[in-house]
C-alpha cells in the first residue's frame, strides 16, 4: 500500500462512517498521511479526525475512535492506535512493501508522478504586473496548475492577483537556470537575492545540491549499466542469512578490497552516508563533483565512498583465532534512507503549489528530496569485488525514483536537470 493508496483508504473509512450514520460531515476531497510525530507510533499518521471534529460537532478524539474500526478493518492495515488529541496512527502489514510500492509507482508514472486532479476542469486567471519576477512566477504556475488538471491563463491588468516582491535587479546575468531559481525559490513575500551565490558549486547553494543530486543519480545508472545490472524495486538489504562480500575486516584487508586512489578511512557508512558527506568535509560531498563516478572503469566504479577497512577490535581477533584464523565475514547493510517521506509527499506538495499558486513550495521540496538522497548514494553500487545483488538493484531503483522527482520538479520550474555536472 502506497501513501496515496493509504490516503484513499482513510477517505473510504470516513465515507463508511458517514454512510453508517456515525458521523454527519461532508467527506473531504483528500486526507493527508505523514510519518508519525513525537508521541506517535506505527508507519503513518493522519489528522483527519482533527479536521472533521468541528463540522461533526464532536471532540477530535471521539471522531478518531469512530474512524478507528473502519480503518483497522481495511486491507493492508495491521493496527490503528489513537494518540494525543485525536491522531490516528496506522501500522501496515509490511512496511518494507510500502517503499517498494512507492518506487514502483514513481517508475510507472515517470515524470507524471504527483500529477492529480485537484484543479480538474478549473480555469485559473492570473493577472500580473509588468515585472520580470511576476512573469517568471506566472509562467511556472501555468505549468504546475496543468499537473493538477487545470488550465491557467496570464494577462496584464488590474486588479492584479499575483504580485511577488520584485527582483532588485535584472537576473539575466545569472544565466537562465540560476535566474529562474533566484526568482522562484524565495516565498512571494521575500525579496529575491540576485547574487553570484546561485552559481557557486558548493553545498551551501540549494540549486547546486538539487542539480548535483540529479547528475549523481544519472551517473550511478550509467555505472550500473557498465557493471551489468539495472534497477529493480525490492528490499534495500540483503537477507540476514546471506553473507555480503562487503566485509568488515579484522584489522587486515581482504584481497582485492582496495583499489587505486581509495584509502581506508576507518569508518563505515551510516544512515547519513559516508562521513565525507558531513559539513566538515573540505569539498562538498567529498570530491570533484562526482566526476570520478563517470570515468571509473567497470571493474572499479566510484560509488562515492572509500573502501572499508574497519578494525573490529580484540574480540573479533579472538573469534578469528578460534575459527582457524580465517577472516570473519559479516553482512554490511545500510539502514533505510530517509527518502520515503519526501518522495511520498511529492503529490501533496505539487497539489499545494498548484492550488496556492506557489512554485516556491515545489522548489523547497526539491531541496528536501536532494538532501535526503545525497547521503544515500554511496551505498547504491557494489564496492570493490562485491557482486551486484538484488539489494543493489533495489537501491538503484530508489535512487532513480528520487531522480525522477528531481527532474520532473526542475522541469516544472523551467530549470534544466543535467546529466553531467
Amino acid at each position: 500500500m502506497t501513501p496515496v493508496e493509504l490516503s484513499r483508504t482513510v477517505l473510504h473509512a470516513v465515507r463508511r462512517a458517514v454512510d453508517g450514520g456515525e458521523l454527519d460531515v461532508t467527506v473531504p476531497e483528500r486526507a493527508v498521511v505523514t510519518e508519525p510525530g513525537p508521541g506517535g507510533c506505527g508507519d503513518f499518521s493522519t489528522t483527519i479526525a482533527l479536521q472533521l471534529a468541528r463540522p461533526a460537532g464532536q471532540p477530535p478524539r471521539r471522531v478518531a475512535e469512530i474512524l478507528r474500526p473502519h480503518l483497522a478493518g481495511a486491507d493492508g492495515v495491521r493496527d490503528v492506535v489513537v494518540t494525543g488529541p485525536g491522531f490516528l496512527n496506522i501500522s501496515l502489514d509490511d512496511q518494507a512493501d510500502v517503499l517498494t510500492a512507492l518506487v514502483r509507482e514513481i517508475r510507472s508514472r515517470g515524470a507524471e508522478y504527483g500529477h492529480g486532479d485537484a484543479l480538474a476542469g478549473e480555469v485559473v486567471a492570473l493577472r500580473v504586473p509588468y515585472e520580470v519576477r511576476a512573469e517568471v512566477v506566472a509562467d511556472a504556475v501555468v505549468r504546475i496548475v496543468a499537473t493538477q488538471g487545470g488550465r491557467a491563463t496570464v494577462e496584464h491588468g488590474e486588479p492584479v492577483n499575483l504580485r511577488p516582491v520584485p527582483a532588485p535587479e535584472d537576473p539575466a546575468p545569472l544565466g537562465p537556470d540560476a535566474a529562474q531559481w533566484a526568482l522562484l525559490h524565495p516565498a512571494p513575500h521575500d525579496r529575491p537575492r540576485i547574487t553570484a551565490d546561485h552559481l557557486v558549486q558548493r553545498e551551501g547553494n540549494p540549486l547546486f545540491r538539487v542539480r548535483y543530486a540529479h547528475a549523481r543519480i544519472r551517473s550511478l545508472s550509467r555505472n550500473a549499466a557498465r557493471l551489468g545490472f539495472t534497477a529493480e524495486p525490492g528490499p534495500l538489504h540483503e537477507p540476514t542469512s546471506q553473507v555480503s562480500t562487503s566485509l568488515v575486516s579484522t584489522g587486515h584487508e581482504p584481497t582485492g578490497q582496495k583499489s587505486a586512489g581509495h584509502q581506508p578511512t576507518g569508518h563505515q557508512p551510516t544512515a547519513h552516508g559516508d562521513a565525507r558527506f558531513g559539513h566538515g568535509a573540505g569539498r562538498p560531498y567529498g570530491g570533484p563533483l562526482g566526476a570520478a563516478a563517470d570515468t571509473a572503469p567497470a571493474a572499479d566504479v566510484d560509488t562515492g565512498t572509500d573502501a572499508q577497512d574497519v578494525d573490529t577490535g580484540t574480540e573479533a581477533q579472538e573469534a578469528d583465532a578460534q575459527s582457524g584464523g580465517a577472516p570473519r565475514r559479516t553482512p554490511v547493510t545500510a539502514p533505510p534512507p530517509p527518502l520515503q517521506t519526501p518522495l511520498a509527499d511529492h503529490p501533496r506538495v505539487l497539489a499545494l503549489a498548484a492550488t496556492q499558486r506557489a512554485p516556491d513550495r515545489l522548489a523547497r521540496h526539491l531541496v528536501t528530496v536532494a538532501d535526503a538522497v545525497l547521503p544515500f548514494l554511496p551505498c547504491v553500487l557494489p564496492r570493490g569485488e562485491e557482486k551486484p545483488s538484488a539489494a543493489h538493484r533495489a537501491r538503484l531503483a530508489l535512487a532513480e525514483a528520487a531522480g525522477t522527482v528531481l527532474a520532473g520538479g526542475l522541469s516544472l520550474l523551467g530549470i534544466d536537470a543535467p546529466e553531467h555536472l
